[in-house]
C-alpha cells in the first residue's frame, strides 16, 4: 500500500531501506533531528547490525517511510495508548534536515492521518511533542488538530523547563475539513 502527495510517498518499509533509515537515525550520536524530537530522552548511536537486531520495522502496519523524490527521509508511526478504546497516538519524523520547513512533513502527515481514519475505527488521533518543536505543532494546527494539554515544565532540556503539548484531532473534525 502507498499514499503519495506530490512529490512525498508514504509507504511501509522495505529490507532496502534499513541501511538509510540507520544512517539517518543511529549512525551519530547526536543527529541534529534529535534536538527537535523529544530531545530530553536518550538517544546512542547504533551498529548497523545492533540496529538490525533491535528494530524490526521491515512491513510493519504501524511505521512507514517516508520517501521525497525517490529518497527516504523520515518515518511515520502510531502506537496504542489504550486499544479497547480506540485511543491511538502518531508521530513523525523528517530526519534529514534539508527536508524541513518545506511542508513535506505536514503532507506526511495528512496522509497518515487520512490513513489511519480510513483503515481504522478511530474516533480520534493525537500526538505528543513540546513545547520546544515549533514546527510540529504549527503542522498539527495547519491540519486542524487541538491543543488537548499542555503540561507545563515537565520536560527538561539544555537546563531549561518546556511545556508537554498534546494535540488531537476528532475524525468528525477531519471530516469536515476534508470533503473531497
Amino acid at each position: 500500500m502507498v499514499h503519495k502527495d506530490g512529490a512525498v510517498l508514504l509507504r511501509p518499509i522495505q529490507e532496502e531501506d534499513l541501511p538509510r533509515l540507520w544512517e539517518l537515525a543511529y549512525k551519530e550520536e547526536n543527529p541534529e533531528w534529535k534536538k527537535w524530537d523529544a530531545p530530553y530522552f536518550e538517544h546512542k548511536a547504533l551498529l548497523f547490525q545492533e540496529y538490525i537486531e533491535t528494530h524490526q520495522v521491515v512491513d510493519r502496519d504501524d511505521y512507514w517511510a517516508i520517501v521525497v523524490e525517490g529518497i527516504v527521509v523520515g518515518t511515520v508511526g502510531y502506537y496504542w495508548e489504550h486499544k479497547p478504546s480506540n485511543w491511538l497516538e502518531m508521530g513523525i519524523t523528517i530526519y534529514d534536515p534539508a527536508y524541513w520547513s518545506g511542508g513535506d512533513g505536514t503532507r506526511a502527515l495528512k496522509m497518515w492521518i487520512r490513513y489511519l481514519f480510513t483503515t481504522m475505527p478511530l474516533v480520534r488521533v493525537g500526538f505528543t511533542t513540546w513545547s520546544g518543536n515549533e514546527r510540529m505543532i504549527k503542522a498539527g494546527e495547519k491540519l486542524g488538530m487541538t491543543m488537548e494539554a499542555r503540561l507545563r515544565k515537565c520536560r527538561l532540556y539544555n537546563g531549561v523547563y518546556y511545556d508537554s503539548i498534546r494535540m488531537g484531532l476528532l475524525r468528525e473534525e477531519w471530516e469536515m475539513r476534508n470533503e473531497d
